[in-house]
């Protein structure tokens, strides 16, 4: 008897490997054929290794032809024939479920991976296309034969009020962290390093958290600040490279750029931070959980997931400079306070966050639409 396929489309071969392989390789050991389709930048070799078939596609995360890239998804599904796909972030669940009704694909999983730019930014743009998508997203969320995986219940709630079926609407707490691989170790030595670990984008905080360390730095505070990360030149919000080259080595900030072994980065954290102003549930932070750091971010969806205020870290108002300024400066000068918010967030990934939970989740609700 064949195994049932299970086709993810994502638009870069990177963000499956970083977030998405491990629940691949658990959907293949519980029986399914599972097929990546993305992008192929270079880590598909890495999904092939993995024991997992790779399709290279040409998506395009900014711009393309919309009518072109469905007609190319419906025939890549027409031709694999997938007893599921699984579609993660928004482009390819627009243009994914909407390929996927034409190919006649019978159930359907897509993964509100954060709302992305188009729900944070306030310009123009996006405010105006911002209530048209959310009635295309309502739709398709909607349909017979398909489930859709939300990461915070500020999501949940929005897609809701789109019209989207609360019994089709699951809540799974973001990709998961694997914490026998995240683990805290003893605070590396002096000064205070502060990290902040995402993509170079504004609408991560990027601004707020230097214009933060320029304060502390001119307070005369012994501390670093760290951004780890490159920009995204195919995001809108992405941060120019040749700001983030400007503000290097300058007011205690360093930017590392891209570093794929986030362990043995967390390990040089005292303190880990991430101002963004949405989020789905942010990767970056349940890494930093899970190693037993304390975390400053904004009181936002996805964000205050992760950190209760007080307790394993501190919540700020999106864009406050000066309150983010105060929390950073409340761990970098209190030891004792770091250790044991440290201790709480490393609690919290374990009971609330391994990736054990998560792919087990995941893959419920691949059963459930199996029957």
């Amino acid at each position: 008897m064949s195994r049932p396929k299970l086709l993810f489309l994502v638009t870069e071969d990177w963000y499956f490997v970083s977030h998405r392989l491990p629940l691949g390789i658990a959907a293949r050991d519980a029986g399914f054929e599972v097929v990546v389709a993305a992008h192929e930048g270079s880590h598909g070799q890495i999904i092939r290794d993995a024991g997992l078939t790779f399709i290279p596609i040409a998506i395009s995360r900014r711009g393309g032809n919309p009518l072109a890239e469905i007609s190319r998804l419906s025939a890549l599904y027409r031709n694999e024939r997938p007893a599921i796909v699984h579609h993660v972030a928004l482009k390819p669940i627009l243009y994914g479920s909407l390929a996927a009704r034409l190919a006649g694909v019978p159930r359907i999983v897509n993964s509100v991976a954060g709302l992305g730019w188009l729900f944070t930014s306030g310009g123009l743009v996006a405010r105006t296309v911002r209530p048209i998508i959310r009635r295309i997203i309502g739709r398709l969320l909607a349909a017979p034969g398909s489930r859709t995986i939300v990461q915070n219940p500020d999501d949940k709630a929005l897609l809701m009020r789109s019209g989207v079926p609360e019994d089709r609407l699951h809540l799974v707490r973001g990709a998961g962290v694997n914490t026998d691989m995240f683990l805290p170790t003893e605070e590396p030595v002096l000064p205070v390093t502060v990290i902040l670990a995402a993509r170079m984008l504004w609408n991560k905080g990027v601004g707020e958290f230097v214009a933060a360390a320029k304060h502390l730095h001119d307070e005369g505070l012994p501390a670093r600040f760290v951004l780890v990360g490159d920009p995204d030149p195919a995001n809108p919000a992405s941060v120019p490279d040749a700001t983030l080259r400007a503000w290097h080595a300058r007011d205690g900030i360093e930017w590392w750029g891209r570093c794929e072994h986030m362990p043995a980065v967390l390990k040089q954290a005292h303190v880990a931070c991430l101002p963004s102003y949405r989020e789905g549930l942010p990767k970056s932070l349940l890494e930093a959980a899970a190693c037993g750091l304390p975390i400053v971010t904004t009181d936002t969806p996805g964000c205050r997931e992760v950190v209760t205020d007080g307790d394993n870290g501190f919540l700020v108002p999106v864009k406050d400079t000066r309150l983010l300024t105060a929390a950073l400066k409340k761990l970098i000068l209190d030891t004792g306070l770091r250790r044991r918010m440290g201790e709480r967030s490393r609690a919290r990934a374990l009971t609330e966050f391994s990736q054990e939970r998560v792919i087990g989740e995941t893959l419920a609700v691949y059963r459930e639409l199996m029957g």
